[in-house]
């Protein structure tokens, strides 16, 4: 509908200035052919938006909005060409209202705009926004390290605190002489593992191993259910595919536990909080390892738990195991953690144990809740406060909501659905499979990230068959710098934790190397090249004497060889109610 004297008065509240009008005709003049707007939006019955000219946020560039009381001619004459080369006109003209009062409309065409979909300059414009939001410098990491560093110190001062930093009861390094049978249970995020490992000394091993599935509802259900699941799955491991029977006596068994658990001896864990999606009920606050041997015994199990660990510790000691130069172990998959050998005398928090001073005792960080409930070192975007305040454990994990194969994808599809509710991505197209929550999987990233062809081939896949929308080519090269930009962050905020134990622990001059295992470090393309990068960024050139790796299966080696590690120290009678 075009703006007349006759209806302004009515639409002057919410007359907008970038009124169309067409070929720089006044809204009021007779035969104009604004009369009607040919570039209305709509919206179709099954929820299409088809978008409005108007609406959009154009990227046609354009003069110098005229001022009032310029006469058409004169905005005609100052008309610019925009970004495209075509011709935008604005004018502005007073009128009388029926009160008498005087009143000032001002129009401008775009005649041959056409914005199916966002165009370069619009492109570059957000790129720089989420460049700008995204990337870490070197002062701020160095910021976060000196953050992280201290509240490290807090954990291992007294409990209670928001990086627990766990004392495991994994007394020292393994000596390389550990031998025999050993079950490993390892109760991760994805998985089930159930494994057999034969240790033969100086570093080698062999594994048998099973995968079972965990469900998303057996992830909610009860929490006693979930581990009488575990002693079934370990049950037919141990008859079905080892085929030993009650004859072939009892194994001892490391059981993995992958959540934050306060431990007062290695054979025993109080679940602190449940972590990577899991909220099985009735187990927080509780002791894991008495509840999984109640499971044993009802199901006649033929295994003796020996040590619950969780798998960044067993990380540890399979890396050490294989590799003694190696000192901290780090986990960045579904969530991320890290542990590392600190001396007991820096252990203010177990002094009652009596351990001597230089007694090496096993620290599991729990370092994804770094900067939780108060927010004050992370540079947290909204988009990943809108994660966390959707999660089931709002205000927890912080560090972990930033970093975590788990949340990139859906820090990307957060983004991707803020263009296109501003009208910048995807118009004319039915986008209700990206609306989804963590409909983008992480895995995406990855691909993307991958695809090295001219057309970006591997991006188009991605969307026309999961999300069924079409896409141009500056479109996919925004999407591939969006998904460097996500996966850059992570594994620069990565980084700065691994330096604060470095940093520590004084490892920088001699240098160390860190195991490092999970779906990002292994998968996500150029992830270790990122945080070595980001080492020599926060250290200088020093940072190169820190190398990660990949580490061994701690979850199920480092698990048996706890076991072992364990079993021989009791037989000695060292600390044996530990």
């Amino acid at each position: 509908m075009s703006v007349t004297p006759d209806n302004l008065a009515s639409r002057l509240a919410g007359l907008n200035t970038s009124e169309s009008v067409t070929n720089g005709h006044s809204p009021s003049a007779p035969g104009s052919p604004s009369s009607e707007n040919p570039r209305r939006g709509s919206v179709l019955d099954n929820g299409t938006n088809l978008g409005s000219a108007l609406g959009r946020k154009s990227s046609i560039g354009g003069g110098a909005r005229p001022g009032l009381g310029m006469t058409n001619s004169e905005t005609e004459r100052r008309g610019s060409v925009g970004s495209a080369g075509r011709i935008s006109r604005r004018g502005s003209n007073i009128v009388m209202t029926p009160s008498g009062a005087q009143a000032v409309y001002h129009t401008r065409t775009n005649d041959d705009v056409e914005l199916p979909h966002a165009e370069k300059k619009t492109i570059a414009d957000h790129l720089r926004k989420y460049e700008s939001l995204l990337t870490l410098t070197p002062q701020r990491m160095r910021m976060i390290v000196h953050s992280f560093e201290e509240t490290l110190d807090n954990g291992l001062q007294k409990d209670g605190q928001v990086v627990p930093m766990i004392p495991t009861f994994v007394f020292g390094w393994p000596s390389g002489k550990e031998v025999g049978e050993y079950l490993a249970l390892d109760l991760g995020g994805t998985n089930l593992r159930v494994c057999l490992v034969t240790l033969q000394g100086q570093g080698k091993f062999q594994v048998t191993q099973t995968k079972y599935r965990l469900t998303e509802e057996q992830k909610q259900d009860e929490g006693q259910k979930l581990l009488d699941f575990c002693a079934e799955c370990l049950d037919s491991f141990i008859r079905d595919t080892l085929g030993r029977t009650e004859a072939d006596g009892i194994l001892p068994l490391g059981f993995t536990f992958s959540y934050p658990c306060s431990q007062d001896r290695i054979d025993h864990g109080v679940l602190i909080r449940w972590t990577k999606g899991f909220g099985a009920p009735n187990i927080e606050g509780r002791d894991v390892a008495a509840m999984f041997m109640d499971s044993l015994k009802r199901f006649n199990v033929a295994a003796e738990l020996t040590a619950l660990i969780n798998d960044t510790t067993g990380t540890l000691i399979a890396s050490n195991y294989v590799d003694p130069h190696t000192k901290i172990a780090v986990i960045f998959g579904t969530g991320c953690n890290a542990a590392y050998m600190e001396n007991a005398g820096s252990i203010p928090k177990i002094d009652s144990i009596g351990l001597p001073k230089e007694q090496g005792m096993a620290i599991n960080c729990e370092w994804g809740a770094f900067d939780s409930f108060d927010h004050q070192h992370l540079p947290r975007t909204k988009y990943d406060i809108i994660i966390d305040e959707s999660s089931n454990k709002p205000g927890e994990q912080s560090f972990e909501k930033m970093i975590a194969g788990l949340y990139l994808g859906e820090i990307f599809r957060l983004i991707i659905c803020e263009l296109i509710d501003a009208g910048d991505l995807f118009l004319g197209q039915n986008t209700y499979k990206l609306e989804k929550a963590y409909a983008f999987d992480t895995a995406f990233l990855s691909l993307m990230e991958s695809d090295i062809t001219d057309e970006l081939l591997t991006i188009i896949g991605v969307f026309t068959h999961f999300f069924g929308v079409e896409t141009t080519l500056e479109e996919r090269q925004f999407f591939k710098k969006l998904a460097v930009l996500i996966g850059t962050r992570s594994a620069r905020l990565s980084a700065c934790g691994i330096a604060a134990i470095v940093s520590k622990k004084g490892y920088l001059e001699e240098g160390c190397a860190v195991g490092a295992d999970g779906s990002l470090y292994n998968k996500y393309p150029n992830f270790a090249n990122r945080v070595h990068a980001a080492l020599v960024d926060i250290f200088g050139e020093k940072g190169k004497n820190i190398v990660t790796h990949h580490a061994e299966d701690g979850s199920g080696v480092g698990s048996a060889i706890i076991a072992a590690m364990t079993k021989e120290r009791k037989d000695r009678g060292f600390f044996v109610e530990y």
